[in-house]
């Protein structure tokens, strides 16, 4: 920090100071604002993002014409008013529910230009207490991006403060929220398993048409082919990925019009037709509850000749749809194991120059695995079908619930307006979402009990990790405590920095005692370190590490809490050691110039200078400007000591300590807790182990064993 920034900074910290939290940041950067990194970004960056988004994002809604006619009318076609029927319910749910609802309302609700069902819920936590993350502190609301940019409108205030008043009070709430969270993740996951299989099946499957060679389970094994093939070059990343697919899902794109304008201009230019939505009622008249039925395969709409050219184009479409849907999978995922709902995994960032482009090695062998067992299993575009609807109805009716509840608590709109969302949005939802649920035997139960597994699996991770934090938060140490361990005489402190990792935030772990019981060494200095993610997006670098020095002064113990955010990667090109030890020296620096500030060392010098540990004879008498020039002195000396000992220990050498916890039910527990803390035990042992999250070197990792019954 430039030196003409630390004495108006420290005049101003002491306001930091909190009960049991952390009281002052590593820095803070002035001007910081917290809009989206987009808002720096060159035209150029923005067309390439633009262009990517054509195969990532745009690949799944484009391929819909491969499989959504034959959905609907798998019983055949009766008349051709029902062909304009259906087209005149694919034309307006197109515009109401992409266009409308996605494009013009929902990507409003994006959190720092992040969206999903995560970013929705972020939204709500940060301003509704409904969040039930253990580790929240007061100074998190002070990162530039946390405080959101609310309306002042008072006439809605009524109305917003009483329903954030109850869902605040409300246990169930929040739980509800919670589950309903994961519920909508699990089904996007179902979703990442689904859109795969349905879309290379469909685009396979016009073989059949070609050739009587290719038969039903030729059309499958070719499809298995093309899916082990797409998971193959996932770990590319997405930004190699995407620039791939872009031109070919425009070449798809391009053919759609071209074989449209064709088969209008030759064939029937009356579909134009379809426009009028009378003809959506007539279809309704004329089929009654068989039109009912068939809105699931509608639906598939917005999920999202020529011969052999078109068919190419259609079978790599398929794959950019596929594409778009495990990317999706993957961002989702990433979000839900840093807010601590997901077992952890590795997640591998693909793109050096934009964020959220993520790769999960382990979740990618399962959703392949997980595509070739449904395709096998269903071998039909139309089982597959039944199946995709309901979790895309599911998850687009959750979107919508939050969504008004947005509306409500954060934009604080007239109560009108959600009305009319209910009514034209989340009301047609309710209907399809019925809609699919008819074809539940058909293949409309995968989803469903995919879902309810994978709900059970994070829901367990969640709660047992919520359950270890507030145990460590019982048990953890005071500070008297750690003045005895410190002062103890068979304690030897041996040179070196030691890393205490934790989940802890608000305090010293249990591990500490533990430890010191049965190893009574302890290095010169020790950093409790917490690495814990914020309900936002993305945390600013300079913001991220929060120190506070733990008494006594002399003793080199401080506590440190870095902060993410659910989409922030970790810097792969410095070491984490190396960044946490230049932060601290930082935070080192200005501790020292606040604390000078705060007893006004500057109007009472001789002060200083005992304060600094410059002894000063009593029969010596200095005049003022001799009595300055040694205060500044001996405060330099007094912070090059402390800042010495640092780089000393760092010398020495670095030992990365983290807790070992096995968890057991405590004495009395119900067959539902044990069943739980087994389950929870079961995950940790056979997937990725905290050190590997956090890279800490295998040769300087140290991990103590500790017993938490819950």
């Amino acid at each position: 920090m430039p030196k003409d920034e630390q004495k108006p900074e420290g005049i101003e910290e002491p306001k930091l100071r909190r009960h049991d939290s952390l009281d002052l940041e590593s820095s803070n950067v002035k001007g910081h604002h917290g809009h989206s990194n987009t808002d720096n970004l060159s035209w150029t960056a923005v067309l390439s993002l633009a262009f990517q988004s054509i195969g990532v994002i745009y690949g799944d809604i484009g391929t819909s014409p491969l499989y959504v006619y034959e959905s609907t009318f798998s019983k055949g076609i009766k008349s051709k008013d029902d062909i304009l029927g259906v087209l005149s319910l694919i034309f307006y749910t197109i515009t109401l529910l992409p266009l409308i609802k996605y494009v013009f309302i929902v990507l409003r609700a994006n959190d720092n230009g992040k969206g999903g069902t995560f970013a929705l819920y972020s939204l709500l936590c940060r301003n509704t207490k409904v969040g039930l993350l253990p580790s929240q502190q007061a100074e998190d609301q002070e990162v530039s991006n946390y405080q959101l940019e609310l309306p002042t409108k008072c006439n809605q205030l009524a109305i917003s403060l009483k329903l954030k008043n109850f869902l605040e009070k409300s246990l169930i709430s929040k739980y509800t929220f919670l589950l309903v969270t994961l519920l909508s993740t699990s089904l996007v996951i179902g979703d990442g398993v689904l859109t795969p299989s349905i879309s290379v099946l469909s685009a396979v499957g016009g073989l059949k048409a070609a050739s009587p060679v290719f038969t039903e389970g030729r059309v499958v094994w070719i499809s298995v082919a093309i899916l082990v093939l797409l998971f193959s070059v996932q770990r590319f990343g997405t930004d190699k990925v995407g620039y791939c697919f872009a031109p070919i899902v425009s070449v798809w794109f391009a053919f759609n019009a071209g074989i449209g304008v064709y088969n209008f201009i030759k064939y029937d230019p009356t579909v134009i037709k379809a426009l009028n939505p009378g003809y959506i009622i007539d279809y309704f008249k004329r089929n009654g509850i068989d039109a009912w039925i068939s809105l699931g395969g509608v639906f598939l709409c917005v999920t999202g000749p020529l011969y052999w050219p078109v068919f190419v184009s259609a079978v790599l479409a398929s794959i950019v749809a596929s594409q778009a849907m495990i990317s999706g999978t993957f961002s989702i995922i990433q979000q839900s194991l840093a807010l601590g709902c997901f077992p952890r995994v590795k997640v591998v960032h693909t793109s050096l120059k934009y964020e959220g482009q993520v790769y999960i090695p382990e979740l990618n062998y399962i959703l392949m695995l997980a595509c070739v067992v449904v395709t096998f299993g269903f071998r039909t575009t139309e089982k597959i079908g039944n199946a995709y609807g309901v979790a895309v109805a599911f998850a687009e009716t959750i979107t919508s619930s939050f969504m008004v509840l947005v509306m409500i608590l954060i934009w604080k709109l007239n109560i009108i307006l959600p009305i009319i969302y209910v009514c034209c949005i989340l009301s047609v939802e309710l209907t399809y979402l019925s809609s699919v649920f008819y074809k539940f035997p058909h293949g409309g139960y995968f989803p469903i009990a995919f879902a309810i597994v994978l709900l059970g699996l994070m829901f367990i991770w969640n709660y047992v990790y919520r359950k270890k934090y507030y145990y460590e938060m019982d048990h953890k140490v005071s500070p008297d405590a750690l003045r005895n361990i410190t002062s103890r005489s068979n304690l030897s402190r041996i040179s070196g920095l030691a890393i205490f990792y934790s989940e802890l935030v608000h305090g010293i772990p249990p591990i500490l005692e533990h430890y010191v019981e049965n190893i009574p060494a302890l290095h010169s200095v020790l950093v409790f370190v917490s690495v814990k993610s914020l309900p936002i997006s993305t945390v600013p670098p300079q913001e991220r590490f929060l120190f506070r020095r733990v008494q006594p002064r002399d003793a080199y113990v401080f506590r440190c809490v870095v902060r993410y955010g659910y989409t922030d990667s970790r810097n792969d090109e410095e070491s984490f050691e190396q960044i946490l030890m230049h932060r601290l020296k930082e935070f080192m620096k200005d501790e020292f110039y606040i604390q000078l500030s705060n007893t006004q060392l500057t109007q009472n010098p001789q002060s200083a200078i005992e304060w600094s540990g410059e002894l000063v004879s009593d029969n010596v008498h200095q005049n003022d400007d001799e009595a300055e020039t040694i205060m500044c002195r001996a405060n330099q000396e007094a912070l090059d000591r402390e800042l010495g000992a640092i780089d000393k220990a760092w010398n020495e050498g670095v030992v990365h300590l983290m807790g070992e916890t096995e968890l057991v039910s405590h004495k009395g527990a119900s067959i539902c807790n044990k069943f739980v803390i087994v389950a929870f035990n079961f995950l940790k042992k056979n997937l990725r182990q905290a050190d590997k999250v956090f890279h800490i070197p295998r040769k300087h990792l140290l991990k103590v064993g500790m017993i938490y019954e819950l």
